[in-house]
Protein backbone atom coordinates (compact mmCIF):
# COMPACT_ATOMS: atom_id res chain seq x y z
CA UNK A 1 0.00 0.00 0.00
CA UNK A 2 1.42 3.85 -0.58
CA UNK A 3 2.43 5.72 2.81
CA UNK A 4 -0.40 8.21 3.36
CA UNK A 5 -0.04 11.72 2.14
CA UNK A 6 1.40 14.28 4.76
CA UNK A 7 -0.83 16.83 6.09
CA UNK A 8 -1.43 20.24 5.08
CA UNK A 9 1.03 22.50 6.23
CA UNK A 10 -0.86 24.71 9.30
CA UNK A 11 1.75 26.12 11.01
CA UNK A 12 1.81 29.57 11.58
CA UNK A 13 4.96 31.81 11.34
CA UNK A 14 6.26 34.12 14.35
CA UNK A 15 5.50 31.55 17.16
CA UNK A 16 1.93 32.34 16.33
CA UNK A 17 -1.31 29.87 17.31
CA UNK A 18 -2.90 28.46 14.28
CA UNK A 19 -6.47 28.70 14.18
CA UNK A 20 -6.32 27.94 10.00
CA UNK A 21 -8.45 25.25 8.57
CA UNK A 22 -6.70 21.60 7.24
CA UNK A 23 -6.65 22.84 3.84
CA UNK A 24 -5.07 26.54 4.08
CA UNK A 25 -7.04 28.58 1.62
CA UNK A 26 -5.17 32.20 1.26
CA UNK A 27 -8.25 34.51 0.20
CA UNK A 28 -7.74 36.72 -3.15
CA UNK A 29 -8.27 40.00 -4.40
CA UNK A 30 -11.98 40.12 -6.27
CA UNK A 31 -11.36 41.74 -9.28
CA UNK A 32 -14.00 41.69 -12.41
CA UNK A 33 -16.10 39.31 -10.84
CA UNK A 34 -13.11 36.91 -10.33
CA UNK A 35 -10.75 36.15 -7.54
CA UNK A 36 -7.23 37.48 -8.35
CA UNK A 37 -3.75 36.72 -6.99
CA UNK A 38 -1.63 39.75 -5.75
CA UNK A 39 0.46 41.11 -8.32
CA UNK A 40 3.49 40.98 -6.30
CA UNK A 41 2.23 37.54 -4.35
CA UNK A 42 3.06 39.10 -1.06
CA UNK A 43 0.39 38.42 2.13
CA UNK A 44 -0.56 39.80 4.98
CA UNK A 45 -1.29 38.09 8.26
CA UNK A 46 -4.78 38.27 10.16
CA UNK A 47 -4.39 38.00 13.66
CA UNK A 48 -7.09 37.07 16.51
CA UNK A 49 -8.06 40.43 18.22
CA UNK A 50 -5.36 39.43 21.19
CA UNK A 51 -2.54 39.07 18.42
CA UNK A 52 -1.62 35.48 19.15
CA UNK A 53 -3.05 33.70 16.75
CA UNK A 54 -3.11 33.64 13.30
CA UNK A 55 -6.44 34.01 11.30
CA UNK A 56 -5.27 33.67 7.81
CA UNK A 57 -3.37 36.03 5.33
CA UNK A 58 -4.81 38.19 2.72
CA UNK A 59 -3.23 39.41 -0.70
CA UNK A 60 -0.73 42.72 -0.51
CA UNK A 61 -2.57 44.85 -3.17
CA UNK A 62 -0.27 46.89 -5.13
CA UNK A 63 -0.75 49.60 -7.81
CA UNK A 64 -0.88 47.22 -10.46
CA UNK A 65 -3.71 45.58 -8.58
CA UNK A 66 -5.54 48.24 -7.59
CA UNK A 67 -5.29 49.73 -11.86
CA UNK A 68 -6.34 46.21 -12.81
CA UNK A 69 -9.79 46.58 -10.47
CA UNK A 70 -10.19 50.38 -11.95
CA UNK A 71 -10.16 48.76 -15.36
CA UNK A 72 -12.60 46.51 -14.12
CA UNK A 73 -15.03 48.97 -12.61
CA UNK A 74 -14.63 51.47 -15.73
CA UNK A 75 -15.88 48.72 -17.90
CA UNK A 76 -18.64 47.67 -15.38
CA UNK A 77 -19.74 51.11 -14.94
CA UNK A 78 -21.48 52.00 -17.78
CA UNK A 79 -23.77 49.14 -18.10
CA UNK A 80 -24.53 48.66 -14.63
CA UNK A 81 -25.94 52.26 -14.60
CA UNK A 82 -27.94 52.07 -17.33
CA UNK A 83 -29.89 49.11 -15.81
CA UNK A 84 -33.47 49.66 -14.36
CA UNK A 85 -33.45 51.10 -10.72
CA UNK A 86 -35.85 47.28 -10.41
CA UNK A 87 -32.69 45.16 -11.17
CA UNK A 88 -30.43 46.67 -9.03
CA UNK A 89 -32.22 46.40 -6.01
CA UNK A 90 -32.99 43.11 -6.76
CA UNK A 91 -29.39 42.23 -7.02
CA UNK A 92 -28.79 43.67 -3.25
CA UNK A 93 -31.93 41.89 -2.08
CA UNK A 94 -30.37 38.79 -3.12
CA UNK A 95 -26.91 39.87 -1.50
CA UNK A 96 -28.76 40.40 1.79
CA UNK A 97 -30.85 37.29 1.71
CA UNK A 98 -27.34 35.35 0.57
CA UNK A 99 -25.65 36.90 3.46
CA UNK A 100 -28.32 35.94 6.19
CA UNK A 101 -28.11 32.20 5.18
CA UNK A 102 -24.45 32.51 6.56
CA UNK A 103 -25.01 34.62 9.41
CA UNK A 104 -23.50 32.43 11.70
CA UNK A 105 -20.03 31.90 10.03
CA UNK A 106 -19.87 35.29 9.72
CA UNK A 107 -20.83 36.07 13.06
CA UNK A 108 -17.99 33.62 14.09
CA UNK A 109 -15.54 35.35 11.76
CA UNK A 110 -15.82 38.66 13.21
CA UNK A 111 -15.65 37.51 17.08
CA UNK A 112 -12.44 36.06 16.27
CA UNK A 113 -10.99 38.81 14.43
CA UNK A 114 -12.56 41.35 16.71
CA UNK A 115 -13.26 40.02 20.04
CA UNK A 116 -16.44 41.97 20.38
CA UNK A 117 -18.41 38.84 21.28
CA UNK A 118 -21.20 36.16 20.13
CA UNK A 119 -23.84 38.80 20.54
CA UNK A 120 -22.31 41.54 19.32
CA UNK A 121 -20.92 39.93 16.40
CA UNK A 122 -24.35 38.36 15.39
CA UNK A 123 -25.79 42.44 15.87
CA UNK A 124 -23.61 43.33 13.53
CA UNK A 125 -24.55 40.63 10.73
CA UNK A 126 -27.86 41.44 11.20
CA UNK A 127 -27.21 45.22 10.97
CA UNK A 128 -25.29 44.35 7.96
CA UNK A 129 -28.50 42.60 5.89
CA UNK A 130 -30.74 45.61 7.87
CA UNK A 131 -28.93 48.31 5.31
CA UNK A 132 -28.73 46.36 2.51
CA UNK A 133 -32.58 45.89 2.55
CA UNK A 134 -32.74 49.81 3.30
CA UNK A 135 -30.61 50.67 0.64
CA UNK A 136 -32.39 48.15 -1.92
CA UNK A 137 -35.45 50.04 -1.31
CA UNK A 138 -34.00 53.26 -1.94
CA UNK A 139 -32.84 52.38 -5.71
CA UNK A 140 -36.24 53.60 -7.07
CA UNK A 141 -36.65 56.48 -4.46
CA UNK A 142 -33.62 58.55 -4.77
CA UNK A 143 -33.61 59.65 -8.71
CA UNK A 144 -34.03 63.19 -8.29
CA UNK A 145 -37.12 66.27 -8.00
CA UNK A 146 -38.59 69.13 -9.86
CA UNK A 147 -37.88 72.31 -8.49
CA UNK A 148 -39.12 75.76 -8.88
CA UNK A 149 -37.06 78.65 -10.56
CA UNK A 150 -37.04 82.50 -11.45
CA UNK A 151 -38.50 82.09 -14.88
CA UNK A 152 -41.64 80.29 -16.35
CA UNK A 153 -40.61 76.30 -17.07
CA UNK A 154 -40.21 73.57 -15.07
CA UNK A 155 -36.88 72.80 -13.87
CA UNK A 156 -35.60 69.25 -12.81
CA UNK A 157 -32.61 67.95 -11.10
CA UNK A 158 -31.67 64.24 -11.39
CA UNK A 159 -29.55 61.92 -9.63
CA UNK A 160 -26.92 60.45 -11.68
CA UNK A 161 -24.36 57.87 -10.99
CA UNK A 162 -20.87 59.52 -10.76
CA UNK A 163 -18.84 56.44 -12.11
CA UNK A 164 -16.14 54.60 -10.44
CA UNK A 165 -15.60 55.43 -6.99
CA UNK A 166 -13.08 54.15 -5.21
CA UNK A 167 -13.46 53.40 -0.88
CA UNK A 168 -10.98 52.65 1.61
CA UNK A 169 -12.61 51.97 5.05
CA UNK A 170 -9.54 52.14 8.14
CA UNK A 171 -12.00 51.30 10.65
CA UNK A 172 -10.79 48.49 13.33
CA UNK A 173 -14.59 48.31 14.86
CA UNK A 174 -17.52 46.82 12.55
CA UNK A 175 -15.68 45.67 9.35
CA UNK A 176 -18.56 43.90 7.60
CA UNK A 177 -21.19 46.48 8.35
CA UNK A 178 -18.57 49.73 7.60
CA UNK A 179 -17.69 47.86 4.28
CA UNK A 180 -21.95 46.97 3.49
CA UNK A 181 -22.58 50.70 4.54
CA UNK A 182 -20.24 51.79 2.24
CA UNK A 183 -20.66 49.59 -0.95
CA UNK A 184 -24.53 49.47 -0.89
CA UNK A 185 -25.42 53.40 -1.70
CA UNK A 186 -23.16 53.49 -3.87
CA UNK A 187 -23.55 50.39 -6.08
CA UNK A 188 -27.88 50.95 -5.52
CA UNK A 189 -27.24 54.19 -7.04
CA UNK A 190 -25.49 52.75 -10.60
CA UNK A 191 -22.00 53.14 -9.34
CA UNK A 192 -19.09 50.83 -9.69
CA UNK A 193 -16.55 50.26 -6.62
CA UNK A 194 -12.89 49.90 -6.10
CA UNK A 195 -13.13 48.61 -1.87
CA UNK A 196 -10.37 48.71 0.15
CA UNK A 197 -11.56 46.74 3.43
CA UNK A 198 -10.02 47.25 6.96
CA UNK A 199 -6.60 46.65 6.99
CA UNK A 200 -6.94 45.04 10.41
CA UNK A 201 -9.93 42.97 9.43
CA UNK A 202 -10.02 41.92 6.00
CA UNK A 203 -11.19 38.49 6.27
CA UNK A 204 -15.05 40.06 6.70
CA UNK A 205 -14.99 41.62 3.06
CA UNK A 206 -13.11 38.50 1.59
CA UNK A 207 -15.42 35.75 2.97
CA UNK A 208 -18.34 38.06 1.41
CA UNK A 209 -17.02 37.09 -2.26
CA UNK A 210 -19.09 34.01 -2.58
CA UNK A 211 -22.17 35.82 -1.19
CA UNK A 212 -21.56 38.25 -4.31
CA UNK A 213 -20.68 35.49 -6.88
CA UNK A 214 -24.13 34.10 -6.52
CA UNK A 215 -26.20 37.08 -6.29
CA UNK A 216 -26.40 37.68 -9.85
CA UNK A 217 -23.78 40.47 -9.35
CA UNK A 218 -22.31 41.58 -12.60
CA UNK A 219 -18.72 41.10 -13.00
CA UNK A 220 -16.65 44.19 -12.15
CA UNK A 221 -19.35 46.18 -10.54
CA UNK A 222 -17.74 45.78 -6.75
CA UNK A 223 -13.92 45.02 -6.77
CA UNK A 224 -12.40 43.99 -3.53
CA UNK A 225 -8.19 44.78 -3.04
CA UNK A 226 -6.85 44.32 0.15
CA UNK A 227 -3.40 45.76 1.52
CA UNK A 228 -1.99 48.68 3.68
CA UNK A 229 -4.64 51.15 3.48
CA UNK A 230 -2.51 54.24 3.02
CA UNK A 231 -0.57 52.57 -0.23
CA UNK A 232 -4.40 51.86 -1.72
CA UNK A 233 -5.98 55.11 -0.99
CA UNK A 234 -2.54 57.07 -2.73
CA UNK A 235 -2.91 54.86 -5.96
CA UNK A 236 -6.91 55.80 -6.13
CA UNK A 237 -6.43 59.51 -5.29
CA UNK A 238 -4.18 59.77 -7.87
CA UNK A 239 -5.86 58.11 -10.56
CA UNK A 240 -7.37 60.10 -13.55
CA UNK A 241 -10.50 57.25 -13.82
CA UNK A 242 -11.24 56.94 -10.43
CA UNK A 243 -14.60 59.73 -10.28
CA UNK A 244 -14.54 59.77 -6.79
CA UNK A 245 -12.86 58.67 -3.41
CA UNK A 246 -14.47 58.01 -0.17
CA UNK A 247 -11.92 57.47 3.08
CA UNK A 248 -12.80 56.90 6.48
CA UNK A 249 -9.55 56.37 8.54
CA UNK A 250 -6.93 58.92 10.02
CA UNK A 251 -6.92 62.63 9.94
CA UNK A 252 -3.10 62.86 8.18
CA UNK A 253 -5.20 60.14 5.57
CA UNK A 254 -8.11 62.51 5.46
CA UNK A 255 -5.76 64.97 4.44
CA UNK A 256 -3.79 63.46 1.43
CA UNK A 257 -6.63 61.83 -0.17
CA UNK A 258 -7.98 65.81 -0.36
CA UNK A 259 -4.50 66.73 -1.60
CA UNK A 260 -4.10 64.48 -4.28
CA UNK A 261 -7.81 64.13 -5.13
CA UNK A 262 -7.35 67.99 -6.02
CA UNK A 263 -4.52 67.75 -8.38
CA UNK A 264 -6.83 65.74 -11.23
CA UNK A 265 -10.17 67.69 -10.04
CA UNK A 266 -11.46 64.34 -7.92
CA UNK A 267 -14.33 64.60 -5.33
CA UNK A 268 -13.59 63.27 -2.07
CA UNK A 269 -15.83 62.39 0.83
CA UNK A 270 -13.84 61.56 3.59
CA UNK A 271 -14.20 61.70 7.34
CA UNK A 272 -11.31 61.20 10.62
CA UNK A 273 -13.91 60.81 13.14
CA UNK A 274 -14.73 57.18 14.47
CA UNK A 275 -18.28 56.66 13.11
CA UNK A 276 -20.30 54.32 15.30
CA UNK A 277 -21.72 52.10 12.22
CA UNK A 278 -24.53 50.88 14.50
CA UNK A 279 -26.02 53.89 14.45
CA UNK A 280 -28.55 54.81 11.73
CA UNK A 281 -28.06 58.35 11.55
CA UNK A 282 -24.54 57.86 11.21
CA UNK A 283 -23.99 54.43 9.42
CA UNK A 284 -26.72 55.20 6.74
CA UNK A 285 -28.72 58.02 5.07
CA UNK A 286 -28.69 60.69 2.93
CA UNK A 287 -25.36 61.39 3.08
CA UNK A 288 -24.28 58.69 1.43
CA UNK A 289 -27.06 58.53 -0.62
CA UNK A 290 -26.09 62.30 -1.85
CA UNK A 291 -22.21 61.09 -2.23
CA UNK A 292 -23.13 58.14 -4.81
CA UNK A 293 -24.65 60.85 -7.13
CA UNK A 294 -24.09 63.60 -9.52
CA UNK A 295 -26.74 65.58 -9.92
CA UNK A 296 -27.59 66.98 -13.45
CA UNK A 297 -30.39 70.05 -13.76
CA UNK A 298 -32.31 69.98 -17.01
CA UNK A 299 -33.72 73.28 -17.59
CA UNK A 300 -37.62 73.51 -19.73
CA UNK A 301 -38.93 76.67 -20.68
CA UNK A 302 -42.61 76.80 -21.06
CA UNK A 303 -44.31 79.01 -23.85
CA UNK A 304 -47.90 80.05 -24.09
CA UNK A 305 -49.18 76.88 -25.15
CA UNK A 306 -48.36 75.35 -22.06
CA UNK A 307 -49.46 77.67 -19.78
CA UNK A 308 -52.62 77.29 -17.29
CA UNK A 309 -54.94 79.39 -19.00
CA UNK A 310 -53.73 79.32 -22.89
CA UNK A 311 -52.99 75.36 -22.60
CA UNK A 312 -55.16 72.61 -25.34
CA UNK A 313 -55.62 69.96 -23.46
Amino acid sequence: TSPPLPSPATSAPDGLNSALPSIDRTPKMYIGGSQKRPDGNYVLPVKTHDGKTLLGQVGAGNRKDVRDAVAAANKAASGWGKRAAYNRSQILYYIAENLSIRQEEFAKRIDLMTGCGAQAANAEVEESISRLFTYAAYADKYGGNVQETAFYGVTTSINEPCGVIGMVCETDSHPLLSFVSMIAPAVVRGNAVVVAPSEKHPLAATDLYQVLDTSDLPGGVINIVTGESAVIAKTLAEHQHVDSIWYFGSTEGCYNVQKLGASNMKRTFVCAEDRDWMDKEEGEGDEFLRESSEVKNVWMPMGESMSGAGAAY
